[in-house]
């Protein structure tokens, strides 16, 4: 058999390493941010029967922009947005790819603000598009002049904005995105807020600063306060004239009549879907009082998870947990590792298992 390296990839992909998390089947998983609750079943039935309807009609393409879906997360959102304002992809992961297909490119320059969330650089390295970074403060809180700063330094044609941030959990002020828009206007750049996490986080939402700001795009995703994250659906919200732009690059029929019946079937359900957000909130609030009594720093969180300091050695300490049917998250910061709010049992589980850990 061939090896990779005798493979002609690209030269700006050879020793990368494909993004993912473990994939282990362990009593508790709480690594990758999921909603630990699933969706209601009177919820199920009614996707069901919506996919049912689809797969009737599955032996013709799907609706290429399809409006229902548009116009359902439209009116999920608010703000007076219109479906023309709206596109939607498998996953806000294809949703960011399209941007950089559409915006990016050689010669080109994303900029981002680490640590934040991994598959920013992957975006666009299949891209061909220089990523370039700009600094955070302490405790990781990007502010308005460092934001600037960047922006002035490395003149990007896309700023990636975290909101509330990955994997740090850091929340994210309007202010820093108003200003690095207007500080973005005389390149020309496209300044992204990625705001997957959205439904925990209780500060204003970027979609309130869309009017008057033509590149200005929200990410958002149903993978997580919506449990919907086996099912794909990513989503934004942006002037008509960036969506016209990503229809030069979407594939042919990208969402497939499954994802559209079972997403406009889930938003006509959004009360329900969102339900436990309380409760996870609860439970991530709950993790962040009780780390310090077992000499752990977590950091303040305004996601599903939780970032927390004070590990000595992350790996052993992984690696201890998972022994003990506990899988969470090592994201590449010294001294810290990452855990997602669970259901109280599975919390109690966590903490119950870092409290045996020798220290």
């Amino acid at each position: 058999m061939t090896e990779l390296s005798d493979l002609p990839l690209r030269d700006e992909l050879r020793g990368r390493s494909p993004y993912g998390a473990p994939e282990l089947h362990v009593p508790v998983r709480l690594n990758v941010n999921e909603n630990p609750y699933g969706i209601p079943e009177a919820v199920v039935a009614d996707i069901v029967a919506a996919l049912g309807d689809a797969v009737r009609g599955a032996f013709r393409y799907p609706e290429r922009d399809f409006p229902e879906l548009r116009g359902a997360l439209a009116e999920y959102l608010g703000h007076g947005l219109s479906p023309e304002q709206i596109w939607a992809a498998n996953g806000s992961n294809e949703i960011m790819q399209q941007l950089l297909q559409a915006f990016g490119g050689p010669g080109r320059r994303a900029l981002g603000f680490p640590p934040t969330y991994s598959m920013y650089p992957i975006y666009a390295a299949g891209t061909l598009t220089e990523y370039v970074t700009g600094e955070r403060g302490p405790d990781w809180v990007l502010t308005p002049e460092l934001a600037v700063a960047a922006v002035e330094r490395e003149r990007p044609t896309l700023v990636l904005l975290c909101k509330p941030n990955n994997p740090t959990g850091t929340p994210l002020g309007l202010d820093v995105v108003e200003a690095v828009v207007e500080a973005s206007e005389a390149m020309n750049a496209i300044v992204v807020v990625d705001e997957a996490y959205a439904e925990f986080d209780e500060t204003p939402s970027a979609i309130t600063l869309l009017p008057g700001r033509p590149r200005l795009v929200v990410s958002r995703t149903m993978s997580k306060a919506f449990a919907f994250a086996g099912v794909r659906l990513g989503y934004l919200a942006a002037d008509p004239a960036v969506i016209d732009a990503i229809r030069l690059v979407r594939l042919p029929y990208h969402l497939s009549v499954l994802t559209q019946a079972a997403a406009v079937a889930a938003l006509r359900h959004a009360p329900e879907m969102l339900a436990q957000v309380e409760a996870i909130k609860a439970q991530r609030d709950r993790i962040v009082a009780a780390l310090p009594a077992l000499g752990y720093a977590p950091a303040p969180s305004a996601s599903n998870f939780v970032l927390f300091g004070g590990v000595d050695d992350p790996r052993a300490t992984f690696r201890a947990l998972l022994d003990q049917g506990v899988l969470i998250r090592d994201v590449g910061i010294p001294h810290h590792l990452r855990v997602t709010a669970g259901t109280p049992a599975e919390t109690d589980a966590f903490l119950a298992a870092l409290a045996r850990l020798e220290r």
